[in-house]
């Protein structure tokens, strides 16, 4: 009842406030509460309480302990200055970055775009973050020391692709003694460049040499949706090969079809990856090819269109070890996670939950 008060309370916020409001600021605002959630003791303890996993959920991967499959994915804290917040709010684990060896601006302003009407959202950032030295040195401040804290790696948008294994190597470097885990990116749309390190020429040598850097650090390869099957495939193949602990599929989309909102409307933002519903049946799509081509004990993390406890659900029948999101908690508020864990757990009838059952019987009485 109060998830859902909340969420109520929430999207007449949304829908008065920061619909309106560029979007990259009303981001930043929702940061702030949550850094204050992290920060004042008696809040985050509160928080918690409400919001942690039940220990049901608890899945083994990568030699680590996760509270629950369901995480936040790289994006939304940049510089891993929200973890004891978001950990607070019931994600099972934080995916930070993208980080880079050295901080960037990112592209210039405006550069992030809701797609209400579609539940989507399209980006430009560009890998905006202060570097990976910064980074490493939030991690280590963190309160909630038992939070799981990936790293996702990027190449600074300066640096030639002939170059880019360098930066992949020097920022699993940094970061190495404060991640749980470590995640290549290759895959985002809004550095020049960056995706043709799919390529399995320009990819093999970032994949061996970061993970001769890595040791027993779990590392891990996040690809695009967009690439063809046999691509996938092949790119999987060669992450077993290295013997990388798993893929992250997928990133976002440069696709723009189908979409409720306007064509012109679209246009008119321009370029940059899209995420959130539109992307969700590709996701799984790649997931099912991804878990199709690795053997079992590698790790597949599915993120893309994830909504509700059902998407979530729906992702670790088709073979995901652990699934993220990101888009919908601009969507869906503070307690978006919390939701998801309580309907992972909801006792079953019939197929429903223990809330559908009790609205059903209460609409048969009428």
């Amino acid at each position: 009842m109060l998830t859902s008060l909340a969420r109520c309370a929430y999207g007449a916020v949304f829908n008065t406030v920061f619909r309106r409001m560029d979007a990259e600021k009303a981001h930043g605002i929702g940061a702030k509460v949550i850094s204050t959630i992290g920060e004042l003791g008696v809040v985050q303890r509160l928080a918690y309480r409400y919001c942690q996993p039940e220990r049901s959920l608890r899945v083994h991967a990568m030699g680590l302990e996760f509270p629950s499959p369901f995480g936040l994915a790289a994006g939304f804290d940049k510089d891993a200055e929200l973890i004891d917040g978001l950990t607070a709010l019931g994600f099972g684990h934080v995916e930070v970055g993208t980080v880079t060896p050295r901080a960037q601006p990112g592209n210039p302003k405006p550069r992030m775009y809701r797609l209400p009407a579609d539940r989507g959202l399209i980006n430009r950032m560009g890998f905006n973050n202060g570097g990976a030295t910064a980074a490493a040195e939030n991690i280590a401040a963190r309160k909630t020391r038992d939070a799981i804290v990936g790293v996702n790696i990027g190449k600074n948008k300066d640096t030639a692709a002939e170059n880019a294994v360098n930066d992949y190597v020097t920022a699993a470097q940094t970061v190495l003694d404060y991640a749980d885990y470590l995640v290549i990116n290759v895959s985002s749309p809004n550095t020049p460049g960056l995706r043709g390190l799919q390529e399995l020429d320009a990819l093999e040598p970032i994949l061996r040499e970061t993970k001769a850097v890595t040791g027993d650090t779990p590392l891990l390869v996040k690809i695009a949706p967009d690439l063809e099957e046999d691509a996938i495939r092949k790119i999987c193949g060669l992450a077993e090969q290295v013997g990388l602990a798993g893929v992250v599929a997928t990133n976002t989309t440069i696709a723009r079809s189908p979409l409720s909102t306007s064509k012109r409307v679209v246009e008119a933002y321009g370029a940059g990856g899209l995420s959130g519903k539109p992307v969700a049946d590709r996701s799984l799509a790649v997931l099912k090819v991804v878990r199709d081509v690795l053997p079992e004990h590698m790790c597949v993390i599915s993120v893309g269109g994830v909504t509700s406890h059902h998407d979530v659900q729906d992702r670790l029948a088709a073979g995901a070890t652990l699934v993220q999101g990101y888009t919908a908690f601009l969507y869906e508020g503070p307690l978006w996670a919390a939701s998801i864990n309580r309907g992972l757990t909801a006792p079953k009838y019939n197929g429903k939950t223990r809330l559908d059952a009790k609205v059903a019987k209460a609409a048969a009485k009428k």
